[in-house]
């Protein structure tokens, strides 16, 4: 394909599978139309924006996922969906007809709308991009910040890490993978559809269940998501390592790597807060449904994360993923 918009063909052929959408949708993803016109009931509207830039693989469900998963950690179910899709000269309608195809399978397992976006060809970028813009509903009064940890809540992760980490490694680095059991290369590289990286209904649950913070580990880790919490929340967060959970193919290829998996890309893994006599109660309930979680630590005075003995616990200046494959982030 030449730089430009895609063709309108093109255009239309992957926009007429996606499915109708429901009544509060007025416009929709059409050719010739400028922007999605969506009728909101009361309650608060959150937003998400996040572009996709680690793999080249699987750009349609990254997106979706990950952009739900920043709506629903508010306590927001994720409603509708506006992709930015920009291709490198010399992509193929194949190409772009599969990813289109991931997202259209991607929204409709989310159970969310795409109502607009754009796409078009550009020598800007040398592999394709999606940049995903993820709205969602929250009911009235709740809304759940990450920043609202107090000292004296107990941390929670729930689902284990680096799944999203493990996938993208697992593909992208493959050649460097020879001497890993190819048992666990294979869990490792379809560790997107199992165990998934979706946290959209455990944080829903933890919401109902009365977080006081929910936070989505993604970019660096479990390491920069607990910093993350603890500086939006003016606290400082001990941590029992030996309380994480992991998710061992993961382990495997982080070891292989020479990467840690502290630092490693983890979506697919969610930090609740909850004051101590709601955490025994969530702790069941979302083992109950099915969810990995533990007590990983403990709300403080202070900044900063640590562990059980005090010492500081970095706070990475890059993703592991980034510095195994040598991309410069995203």
């Amino acid at each position: 394909l030449p730089e430009g918009k895609v063709p309108v063909e093109l255009l239309a052929r992957v926009l007429d599978p996606l499915a109708p959408g429901p009544p509060e949708v007025r416009l929709g993803p059409r050719v010739g139309e400028d922007a999605a016109a969506i009728d909101v009931r009361a309650g608060t509207l959150v937003v998400a924006t996040d572009p996709i830039t680690l793999t080249s693989g699987d750009l349609g469900r990254f997106s979706v996922t990950v952009n739900a998963n920043d709506v629903a950690v508010t306590g927001a179910r994720p409603r509708w969906f506006c992709p930015v899709v920009l291709l490198p000269p010399g992509s193929t309608e194949t190409e772009v007809e599969a990813l289109f195809e991931g997202l259209r399978t991607a929204t409709a397992a989310a159970g969310v709308t795409l109502v607009g976006g754009h796409t078009e060809v550009t020598s800007a970028v040398t592999r394709p991009i999606v940049v995903g813009q993820m709205l969602g509903l929250a009911e009235p009064g709740r809304l759940v910040p990450t920043g609202g940890l107090r000292p004296g809540d107990l941390v929670v992760q729930v689902g284990p890490a680096p799944v999203e980490g493990a996938a993208v490694l697992a593909r992208e680095a493959a050649e460097r993978l020879a001497g890993v059991d190819p048992a666990v290369l294979r869990a490792a590289a379809s560790a997107l559809e199992d165990p998934g990286i979706s946290v959209v209904e455990p944080a829903l649950l933890a919401a109902e269940l009365g977080a006081t913070s929910l936070h989505d580990v993604t970019e660096g880790g479990l390491a920069s998501g607990l910093h993350e919490v603890a500086a939006a929340s003016g606290v400082r967060i001990r941590v029992d390592p030996d309380a994480a959970l992991w998710f061992e193919p993961g382990l495997a290829v982080c070891r292989a790597l020479g990467a840690d998996p502290w630092g490693t890309l983890a979506s697919g893994a969610l930090l609740a807060g909850f004051p101590p006599e709601k955490a025994e109660r969530a702790l069941r309930a979302l083992g109950g449904a099915g969810y990995r979680a533990a007590v990983l630590g403990e709300a403080l005075e202070g900044a900063g994360v640590t562990d059980v003995e005090g010492r500081p616990i970095p706070w990475p200046e890059r993703d592991e993923v980034a510095r195994v494959l040598g991309g410069s982030g995203g």
